[in-house]
């Protein structure tokens, strides 16, 4: 009856076919149908009963594509290629690797705007982020962030890769039973500061400039992170979230990390005329 309800209301708006589930917004965040890796959600990832795949298939939704989310250990042995690749970008003059600065957040507010709308300008639907946006979201940020999980590369002083990470916030929020007031707002960052059993971080966005990509940036962002992260002595995991199985180059980045596959979601697609072709999400080349 509820899938029914919405594709009567999209067809009667033109509509040919719907997408589910899906958030109304950017799709780093409530995307997705979870259909592998069970384990409590983490932060703006959806949670749902392993029953639901029957339901969206036995309705006719097909696999539009999928998401990833990779887990690495934060101590793991890193590929001894990488180890090489930011040895040899360290000697360059031209590359630098730092992580946010918070008296600095409207800089790199604007280096994130930058490096994203380089980076995701050829996916479908892609709409570029504006200043104001840009700054809104990095300062959404600033209660949650701690700055040495948030990395940018710069090639020349330009903004050529992102990488930024946040702890797991529901390890937090779960204690806080839904309250957002000023003393569940107290107690979270009483949390935040120091509570020690949340062990996992997670990875919200990856991204390098498509000119400076296959030249080892990936690779050595995340060296470049390590050397800070590890010796706090803090965290024991990462959850790299929302790889799109349409993004080979993505994909074989976390592999050659030594990152493993942790949960699988699934954006469906049902077309209304079940007589045309389905095709899936385009693939990045």
């Amino acid at each position: 009856m509820l899938f029914d309800t919405a594709k009567n209301w999209l067809q009667q708006r033109g509509m040919e076919a719907m997408d589910g589930p899906i958030n109304f917004g950017e799709r780093n965040a409530w995307w997705g149908l979870l259909v592998e890796g069970f384990t409590p959600a983490t932060y703006q990832m959806n949670y749902s009963p392993p029953y639901y795949k029957q339901l969206f298939e036995d309705y006719g939704f097909k696999d539009y594509f999928q998401q990833y989310s990779y887990a690495i250990g934060v101590n793991d042995a890193r590929p001894d290629r990488y180890k090489a690749i930011i040895d040899r970008l360290r000697r360059n003059p031209d590359y630098s690797f730092r992580h946010i600065e918070r008296d600095k957040l409207k800089q790199y507010a604007e280096d994130f705007r930058t490096i994203y709308n380089k980076t995701w300008k050829f996916l479908p639907n892609f709409k570029e982020m504006e200043k104001d946006e840009a700054q809104k979201l990095i300062l959404s940020f600033k209660p949650v962030m701690m700055d040495y999980l948030a990395w940018f590369a710069y090639y020349k002083n330009e903004p050529i890769a992102m990488f930024i990470m946040l702890p797991e916030l529901n390890g937090w929020f779960k204690y806080l039973n839904g309250n957002s007031n000023i003393w569940g707002m107290l107690k979270f960052l009483w949390l935040k500061t120091f509570d020690t059993t949340n062990r996992k971080i997670f990875g919200i966005i990856f991204g390098v400039v498509p000119e400076h990509q296959k030249k080892g940036i990936e690779g050595a962002i995340v060296m470049a992170a390590d050397d800070v992260v590890r010796p706090k002595k803090r965290w024991d995991e990462i959850e790299l979230v929302w790889v799109g199985d349409f993004n080979a180059r993505m994909i074989k980045t976390c592999e050659i990390l030594g990152a493993k596959l942790a949960k699988r979601h699934i954006t469906y697609r049902k077309l209304f005329d079940e007589t045309k072709e389905f095709k899936r999400h385009p693939v990045i080349e």
